[in-house]
């Protein structure tokens, strides 16, 4: 089972990026399914989580009210959408996929989640 990120570019202050999570081997509905950043020299930040199976969602203070996290289970994948976009953005961004099956729960410590993708590269800079 695998996932694997993409849509990280540059991108000015103020902008937006929309990241994409897409699963192989299994369905990504079935699962919670979160974001992380790693910027450098820094800790691991959970920054989002969608649960399975009713969609709801959650924020960490620091994204909440710019990152917005959705999934279209017709292509088996979650996004994350990024607006207001700011220089302390800027990080490697990894999806994963949650240990349990459709348990309407999701948080956002990373020892809660198995299957990380290799991370997209975020820059946000003018």
């Amino acid at each position: 089972w695998q996932v694997a990120e993409s849509g990280g570019g540059l991108v000015q202050p103020g902008g937006s990026l929309r990241l994409s999570c897409a699963a192989s081997g299994f369905f990504l509905d079935n699962y919670a399914i979160g974001w992380f950043r790693q910027a450098p020299g820094k800790e691991r930040e959970g920054l989002s989580c969608i649960q399975s199976p009713d969609d709801s969602a959650y924020y960490t203070d620091s994204v909440k009210g710019r990152f917005t996290v959705s999934r279209d289970n017709a292509k088996n994948t979650v996004y994350l959408q990024m607006n207001s976009l700011k220089p302390e953005d800027t990080a490697v961004y990894y999806c994963a996929r949650g240990r349990n099956y459709r348990n309407f729960y999701c948080d956002l410590r990373a020892d809660e989640y198995v299957d990380w993708g290799q991370g997209t590269q975020v820059t946000v800079s003018s």
